[in-house]
């Protein structure tokens, strides 16, 4: 039987959650497939490891005993931290030296890596999100564009492999990544079987649903932050280019050549963006009918409007109130 080998780095501060997610799933995973009668394919060999070999003080202050890794592995798991909103990522990264450079030799010599949430900030101090399509937290995704422009930053996927680096979303995708694994080498059948037992969703396309836009720090510049904010004083308003220039005292084409260049995205798509980060507020927090809360933010057509917030958020506006409330 094939047993692959994975390695999932503890290192101060990282969240234990998102190791121990991995372990038990995986665990499930392997039970399942024993119990499906058929000849197993692979074993999951899945070692907890620290750079010093002794007890790593891991988010929350807790201690956990991880030695230093044996051999070699086909996968190495960089699990996220315990961070904050407005974070110091220099700071934050600094002491973690000999972590990134474990994680950076580990690459060079052929192993792929994973990271889950905000581990994808240390394979990107490692040099290792250059040029390939990334995720990470929707809470942190700016910062991560930010710090590493070279990396092609997703912040609605909840899972990216692009060739060796995979990367995946919040703190609950070590689960994800946990069934793309199992999906990966156990087959469709056993993952299934894995998230209906695990009570997990079997597949998460994007974390658009997710997103609280009022946790997230105002990304517009000046001048399209202030339509921005314009067009939310006025989101049952009927939509008209012109009027918009006028109150800005400037052309129609103008600010078309504004916003666009500011943005690369049109007047109405930040009208658009603003009813929809509306109506999520008010499904989730209000008792108002979905007839009301549609009409509040300017829309006369039901069907118009669902077309277009499940685009945005990845599902409907009824399931979002069901998810939500």
């Amino acid at each position: 039987m094939k047993t692959f080998r994975i390695a999932i780095l503890a290192y101060p501060g990282c969240m234990a959650a998102q190791v121990f997610a991995i372990s038990d799933v995986l665990g499930i995973a392997a039970d399942i497939d024993a119990s499906l009668g058929q000849t197993r394919r692979l074993r999951f060999e899945l070692q907890v490891i620290a750079l010093a070999g002794r007890s790593v003080k891991v988010a929350g202050g807790l201690a956990l005993q991880a030695p230093r890794l044996q051999g070699r592995v086909d996968l190495l798991i960089v699990p996220g931290m315990e961070t904050r909103r407005q974070q110091d990522w220099s700071a934050k990264l600094a002491p973690l030296g000999r972590e990134l450079a474990f994680i950076r030799k580990t690459f060079a010599v052929g192993t792929p890596v994973a990271s889950v949430c905000v581990g994808a900030f240390l394979l990107g101090e490692a040099g290792l999100l250059n040029g390939r399509r990334v995720t990470t937290a929707w809470l942190f995704a700016a910062d991560l564009a930010a710090r590493y422009p070279a990396a092609q930053v997703n912040a609605d996927a909840i899972l990216l492999e692009d060739g060796a680096v995979t990367t995946t979303a919040a703190v609950s995708s070590a689960f994800d990544l946990s069934l793309h694994l199992i999906k990966r080498h156990l087959g469709a059948a056993v993952a299934s079987a894995t998230a209906r037992a695990a009570l997990l969703p079997a597949q998460r396309a994007s974390q658009s649903p997710y997103v609280d836009h009022g946790l997230l720090a105002p990304q517009l510049p000046t001048f399209s932050q202030g339509l921005q904010q314009w067009f939310e004083a006025r989101l049952a308003e009927t939509y008209d280019l012109e009027r918009v220039a006028q109150a800005f005292h400037i052309s129609g084409r103008t600010l078309m050549r504004r916003v666009k260049a500011e943005t690369g995205k049109s007047p109405l798509t930040l009208l658009q963006d603003a009813r929809v980060v509306k109506a999520k507020q008010l499904l989730s927090g209000s008792d108002l009918s979905l007839a009301r809360i549609i009409e509040a933010v300017g829309y006369s057509d039901a069907a118009s409007f669902a077309r277009l917030f499940s685009l945005r958020v990845g599902e409907t506006p009824a399931k979002y109130r069901r998810r939500t409330l």
